[in-house]
């Protein structure tokens, strides 16, 4: 977000208001604040010739939100029926992404995922499951034929899945769609 402002004193106040619960509320915004200047950041208001000389600051803040969360993974029957349940009490859809540590295509789906888990932080979990550190009655019940395969359940039923066999952007793609239709 680019704003132009003559004080940025007064836009980090505006931002602090805006998100009460950052701690680095004015941390990250870039602010451009304009300024006669002689270039050397002094305040410069002569003529020089016959134009008046007018330049442009930036300063940069960044505010402190996350770009990514860790999914959390799943590690047996009984961990999958202790989240469905959380989750069927939040009456929030969750998303796994049943993958393996040796898939390249799992490997490199997982940050993009990691990423849309930032975006859809408080609306819905993101898990991941390693198949092959997993007992196989996981596996099977979620009827895992591929890797990766992307799933959202939702009232303790798997509802959709995308089984990501190509290209990541096309997955990542379809796992949006799939997203907004439960969230």
């Amino acid at each position: 977000m680019s704003v132009l402002t003559t004080n940025s004193r007064i836009l980090c106040r505006e931002f602090q208001r805006r998100d009460q619960n950052s701690a680095n509320a004015c941390c990250s915004v870039p602010v451009f604040s304009s300024g006669y200047s002689n270039g050397l950041g002094r305040d410069c208001r002569k003529r020089e010739g016959h134009v008046w000389r007018r330049s442009l600051k930036a300063e940069a803040f960044w505010i402190s939100r996350p770009t990514s969360v860790e999914m959390e993974p799943i590690t047996g029957p009984d961990h999958l029926d202790g989240i469905l349940r959380h989750a069927q009490e939040l009456s929030q859809p969750i998303l796994i992404d049943w993958m393996a540590s040796w898939c390249r295509k799992c490997i490199y789906l997982k940050p993009k995922l990691e990423k849309l888990a930032a975006e859809y932080s408080g609306k819905m979990n993101f898990y991941c499951v390693d198949v092959n550190s997993v007992p196989q009655a996981l596996v099977k019940r979620g009827n895992i034929s591929k890797m990766p395969t992307i799933q959202i359940w939702k009232d303790g039923e798997m509802v959709e899945e995308v089984i990501g066999g190509h290209k990541a952007w096309m997955v990542i793609d379809e796992v949006k769609e799939m997203i907004q239709k439960y969230v």
